[in-house]
């Protein structure tokens, strides 16, 4: 969402501390959005990685991989079909897995050649654990709490009086000073 007059109702001179404070709010707001693609975007060699570490375990099919990896995220990575069939057809090119018919689907596993390779990335953390332990709080309470309080304060800035507008703002200076003194404990 742009910033333009008609999705800031008080912009334009002179609009005040409601324009101020809607801005401020929009910009929050959009800061905690879902991204189109839906998670957060990883490296092609992640998606190898994964796709290795995972049939190290057990054969799968495409869908169950991907299942898997957005699972084991906590949902913070769901890489996409594009991503992980053409990782396969690779990994199949490269003799690393092979793909057997089930069911009406292609189940892959590993073969000696993936499974070394397999082997010797175990030794650093999945791409799905590399940026620390996924926690519902972290990656879907907090956002959802930002943009229902970005929600809020742009709906007072939309309909409040000038005295309602100033008491959001002190609101807000009182929340972010807190949500700071939260980071400054030990």
């Amino acid at each position: 969402m742009n910033n333009s007059f008609a999705s800031n109702p008080f912009a334009g001179a002179g609009a005040g501390p409601a324009s101020a404070l809607f801005e401020a709010m929009e910009q929050l707001r959009t800061s905690f959005a879902p991204r189109p693609s839906g998670g957060s975007r990883m490296a092609r060699g992640d998606v190898r990685t994964a796709v290795l570490s995972l049939l190290a375990e057990k054969p799968m099919h495409g869908y169950q991989i991907i299942n898997e990896i957005a699972e084991r995220s906590g949902g913070s990575w769901k890489p996409s079909a594009g991503s992980v069939y053409p990782t396969l057809q690779l990994l199949a090119d490269e003799g690393l897995i092979t793909a057997e018919e089930q069911n009406g689907r292609k189940t892959y596993s590993l073969t000696d050649a993936g499974a070394e390779v397999a082997a010797e990335a175990t030794e650093t953390p999945a791409p799905w654990e590399a940026s620390g332990p996924r926690d519902h709080t972290r990656f879907s309470a907090l956002p959802k709490a930002g943009v229902d309080l970005a929600a809020a304060a742009a709906q007072v800035g939309r309909t409040g009086s000038p005295e309602q507008v100033q008491q959001a703002i002190e609101v807000l200076d009182e929340a972010r000073r807190r949500l700071y003194s939260i980071l400054a404990q030990d």
